[in-house]
């Protein structure tokens, strides 16, 4: 199984790091056309890169990515867009961690792993325009694969009409593949992103899946593609509604505690800030989704 991966391992990667170019791309675009309101005579938003790395615990080389901030723009007010492609042997903890969620065969035994995909959260300058939460990921063992990822919209101030515009492309990127997959993973994404301890749903929804293999390497790398690619006209569609709304200052605290309950819950519940911590990649990658400012009641 390791050597038929390899070739899939670098398409995977190869896409990955694809998506990330074209939504920087398209997010600094919209920086530049953002000529109206409060923010248009800040300067337009510009990506810092920094490459990112992984050390085993011996010291040796387990990849990397490219970590993509942008602070203070006219539509964003942090930005962030990583990918990554990293590898070695997972730690006990880590594997007691992954097989008390689902059985890996032979994992245990050779607990060696490779796992690549991007990841962004955005949170917007204007409080009436929506924060946004996207990744996709392929993850393989000597004795498994599978994919995962998903959308999510996390508006402080909520509008139907953004909300099922966003639901509706996800929808249909997921039906051009199995007309299960939209209930399916839009159920998923309602359960994943609830934060108990607030007794309430982090945002507005998405679709969220993980463990995906149905056996065709094909389909479900095909559909992970599609996932990715539904992302901008999903989030865009609502942002461009909303970067010219007015707000007043109740609307910018509103925000600021919303984005509490985004930072408890990546903190306290994301999988992946707990993956990403536990397996020793670059801190300020992994803790790239928290907001820059925020406020608690």
């Amino acid at each position: 199984m390791t050597e038929m991966f390899d070739d899939r391992k670098t398409r995977a990667s190869v896409w990955f790091r694809e998506l990330r170019d074209q939504i920087v791309a398209a997010f600094e675009t919209l920086e530049d056309s953002q000529t109206e309101g409060p923010t248009a005579g800040l300067p337009a938003g510009r990506f810092e890169v920094i490459e990112t790395s992984r050390t085993a615990e011996d010291g040796s080389d387990a990849g990397g990515g490219l970590m993509s901030v942008m602070r203070g723009g006219r539509v964003f007010e942090k930005v962030g867009v990583n990918v990554s492609t990293v590898y070695g042997t997972l730690g006990e903890r880590a594997v007691r961690a992954m097989t008390a969620r689902k059985e890996i065969p032979g994992l245990t035994e050779d607990p060696r792993f490779w796992a690549s995909g991007i990841s962004l959260v955005a949170h917007m300058q204007n409080p009436q325009a929506p924060a946004v939460h996207m990744n996709t990921r392929m993850f393989w063992t000597p004795g498994a694969w599978w994919f995962g990822g998903g959308s999510d919209l996390n508006p402080c101030i909520e509008y139907d009409e953004d909300t099922a515009g966003f639901h509706a492309v996800l929808k249909d990127h997921c039906d051009r593949h199995d007309a299960s997959y939209y209930p399916r993973f839009k159920a998923w994404a309602d359960e994943y992103f609830y934060v108990p301890h607030r007794k309430r749903a982090r945002g507005v929804g998405g679709i969220f899946y993980d463990d995906h293999n149905t056996g065709d390497w094909e389909a479900d790398f095909a559909f992970t593609q599609d996932v990715g690619r539904a992302f901008l006209p999903a989030f865009l569609g609502a942002v461009e509604k909303r970067r010219n709304t007015p707000w007043t200052d109740a609307d910018r605290e509103i925000q600021l505690v919303h984005r509490g309950l985004y930072a408890e819950y990546n903190l306290v519940y994301d999988r992946g800030t707990k993956f990403g911590l536990e397996t020793g990649h670059d801190a300020n990658a992994v803790l790239m989704s928290l907001p820059p400012l925020a406020r608690w009641p």
